[in-house]
């Protein structure tokens, strides 16, 4: 019994015909066009991984200044 994955679920409802040609084993005619998609979702995954690094640095930084102030304000007290 051959597997269905999601991905092909979702290629037939988006163009019955590209998921049959792709089945078939039919290249594409827009490869330029497939590789430039392809290196706009690198771009975009790139840039949402540094984004999520600078809110790691940005939370550990705002943690690291609660502490100190914390720290500063318990010792003027005593």
């Amino acid at each position: 019994m051959p597997v269905i994955r999601a991905s092909d679920i979702g290629n037939y409802l988006y163009c019955r015909r590209a998921w049959w040609y792709r089945k078939k084993g039919v290249e594409s005619e827009n490869q330029a066009e497939l590789a430039a998609g392809t290196q706009l979702h690198q771009k975009h995954g790139r840039q949402v991984l540094a984004s999520g690094i600078t809110r790691v640095v940005g939370m550990i930084f705002l943690i690291a200044a609660i502490i100190l102030l914390v720290a500063y304000c318990t010792a003027q007290i005593f």
